[in-house]
């Protein structure tokens, strides 16, 4: 599996992870306190295994960027948190950065 693919994995395991968070209660709640532990690992390793390749500055501004805008929006979806303009903005931006790091970067290992 490709680098790319790893990181797309860590995000989604962190992703996962810290969803099952706010529902841990605290780690009260057994399921999803296994599932808080099992994404945190996953996705630590999968990051481990992209960074061979893909430089830590632009895998860790991608995991954060991502992660963040997918977090927003499991917020709104499942626990019916709501946005003002200035974090839909914000979150645009961070979605913007991701895509000036991919697209532009020469830093970028494509």
């Amino acid at each position: 599996m490709n680098a790319w693919a790893y990181l797309s994995l860590a995000i989604l395991a962190e992703v996962i992870a810290t969803s099952a968070l706010k529902a841990s209660s605290g780690f009260s709640q057994l399921w999803p306190s296994i599932v808080v532990i099992a994404g945190y690992g996953t996705a630590f390793y999968c990051l481990s295994l992209a960074l061979r390749s893909v430089p830590l500055g632009i895998a860790y501004a991608i995991w954060s960027g991502a992660g963040t805008a997918l977090i927003a929006l499991i917020g709104v979806v499942l626990y019916k948190q709501r946005l003002d303009a200035a974090a839909i903005c914000g979150i645009g931006l961070i979605i913007a950065g991701v895509l000036v790091l991919n697209l532009f970067s020469k830093s970028s290992a494509h």
